[in-house]
């Protein structure tokens, strides 16, 4: 595993070498995945960036646990975007208990289409709901850091750091894969981005998702639309490629941020997935522009 200072030199090279370098480890494939909004809002968490934070007016539409037939029907739909990978994701902290059985239907829902893999970004758990996530099939979890371990009290105090990597742990205990990754632009130095690619080489995930914050109105991050620029998140996704080179490095939320050339840049030198479609309270980008992109660059579609 490379250490801090050798990553910070990385990081700082000229922005095409370290892109060079880190196209050496990027996959000639790219996965799509998406996912269905299940629940919405009511959030007990402070999470500065969330629009679901029960914390903060942010005026978003609040709905309970959604039907099982509407996640598959969204499922269905998903493959028509070359999707291979559908996520369950409802707002909370935990999982709950009286909506856990009907989240393991959700699941068994999706693995029934043979075309996609069942995932799900649910909250942090416990032993008992990681091991029948595991029974009832499911193919990849999804929980993020969001940053480093130094500047998690920054954007979050009604949790800890420590319990999101003791989910992560739970997850790959039961042998379920797991997806977890990290927000950008919400204030974080060069060295703690440094720091979150360290600490997913520790974990070790099959995806890393990566967030460009879109600053929420009325949440404590409303005005941080200036704190990472484009060239500082493709140095970043380079960084986090060349210490995670085994891993899928996904580009998701906020990635219209970048412009297309510097999406397709990042597409060569350091991303193999995708998020495709809308997100959970922002809008994404056209499924059919990203397939053409992507194909035009002389990439498969997985």
């Amino acid at each position: 595993m490379l250490d801090k200072e050798e990553l910070l030199r990385l990081y700082n090279l000229d922005l095409q070498e370290l892109l060079n370098i880190s196209q050496m480890y990027v996959k000639k494939e790219v996965e799509f995945c998406s996912l269905i909004n299940a629940r919405n809002g009511k959030c007990s968490q402070n999470c500065k960036y969330c629009a679901q934070s029960s914390h903060y007016n942010t005026n978003i539409d609040t709905f309970p646990l959604i039907a099982v037939e509407k996640v598959r029907q969204a499922a269905q739909d998903a493959v028509v975007n070359r999707v291979s990978r559908f996520a369950v994701v409802t707002s909370g902290k935990t999982p709950d208990d009286k909506d856990f059985d009907k989240i393991l239907a959700m699941i068994k829902e999706i693995n029934k289409n043979d075309r996609l893999k069942s995932c799900a970004s649910i909250g942090i758990l416990n032993d008992e709901q990681a091991k029948k996530l595991a029974n009832a099939g499911l193919k990849r979890f999804h929980h993020n850091i969001n940053t480093a371990r130094t500047y998690y009290p920054q954007v979050c105090t009604t949790h800890s750091f420590e319990e999101r990597i003791n989910t992560c742990k739970l997850v790959k205990k039961y042998g379920t894969g797991l997806c977890c990754g990290v927000i950008l632009g919400m204030g974080e130095t060069q060295e703690q981005r440094v720091e979150m690619a360290m600490i997913l080489s520790q974990i070790q995930p099959d995806s890393i998702p990566v967030n460009i914050l879109m600053p929420i109105a009325n949440t404590p991050f409303e005005g941080y639309l200036d704190k990472i620029d484009e060239e500082n998140v493709l140095r970043t996704l380079a960084v986090l490629k060349i210490a995670n080179p085994k891993s899928i490095v996904r580009l998701c939320g906020g990635r219209t941020r970048l412009s297309k050339e510097n999406q397709q840049k990042a597409l060569m030198s350091s991303v193999d997935g995708l998020m495709v479609g809308n997100y959970l309270t922002t809008i994404g980008a056209n499924p059919k522009q990203d397939i053409e992109m992507v194909e035009n660059l002389g990439k498969k579609i997985i």
